[in-house]
């Protein structure tokens, strides 16, 4: 693994971000409407203290196939100390939802960026059909989904190391606050919150920086991009993906039936 700097000299620490739109920074946008998001906010603040090199490679709507085939390779060249890991929600509400497939490129991508020398951050996911609101029958699917994608994420964990966030640990994961109007990615707020604790993470492991703060800086301009990405793209994507999850509640639905009586 490519040694961290633990000292207060300023020393380089390249970063690469692999994931989908929350990783993009959607939900966050800065004074001049540009998405902005955790990972940015992470590397601004590593910046103030040390010389970044930042590479964030992370695409809308990514599933963990698409990082494994697009993203790992321009993330590798950029030969990072850390790498954040943090993709699969789109996995879990698509109709093309294949477990032992996820684990596969999940598994490919942890072990080639650590094996590369690169500090993984990696997150246990939330319940996120609580912040959706979805009814009971589409929730057990995801529920489900989540769970598999989390156990692959201990695994991530238990093989390679690296720093892990809990998101169901943090006390506002469900918190209205937390989350931007569509509630399918953090708000500024959830934004910086997790940049800090990945900060904290980072500290605990020796890199020494000032994490950034959670004071709001977003201007009117962050909502008005939200409002428009929610009518353009978001209500149809999560349109299209609950529709995606109905066969799927249906089946589950009809196993949950009594059988026939043998009387």
């Amino acid at each position: 693994m490519r040694t961290l700097p633990t000292g207060p000299r300023r020393e380089c620490v390249r970063f690469a971000a692999l994931g989908d739109s929350a990783t993009c920074g959607l939900g966050d946008a800065d004074v001049t409407g540009a998405w902005r998001g955790w990972a940015r906010l992470l590397a601004d603040a590593i910046g103030q203290h040390h010389n970044v090199s930042f590479c964030n490679v992370a695409v809308s709507g990514s599933t963990v196939a698409s990082v494994r085939q697009r993203q790992l390779p321009v993330a590798l060249a950029h030969r990072p100390h850390l790498a954040s890991l943090i993709v699969g929600l789109n996995d879990t509400m698509g109709s093309t939802w294949n477990a032992d497939a996820v684990r596969a490129d999940l598994l490919d991508c942890a072990g080639r960026l650590a094996e590369d020398g690169a500090l993984l951050l990696t997150a246990r996911f939330h319940d996120h059909s609580r912040i959706l609101c979805l009814p009971q029958l589409l929730a057990r699917p995801m529920r489900s989904r989540i769970d598999a994608l989390n156990d692959v994420y201990d695994e991530i964990y238990y093989l390679y190391g690296g720093l892990q966030l809990d998101l169901e640990a943090l006390p506002d994961i469900n918190d209205r606050r937390f989350w931007s109007i569509d509630r399918l990615h953090p708000s500024e707020l959830g934004h910086r919150t997790l940049a800090h604790e990945f900060a904290a993470l980072l500290h605990d492991a020796g890199l020494t920086f000032e994490p950034p703060g959670l004071d709001l800086d977003g201007g009117l301009t962050g909502h008005l991009h939200q409002l428009r990405w929610l009518a353009a793209e978001g209500a149809p994507w999560l349109t299209r993906r609950l529709r995606d999850l109905a066969p799927t509640a249906a089946r589950s639905w009809i196993r949950s039936l009594p059988g026939p009586s043998s009387d």
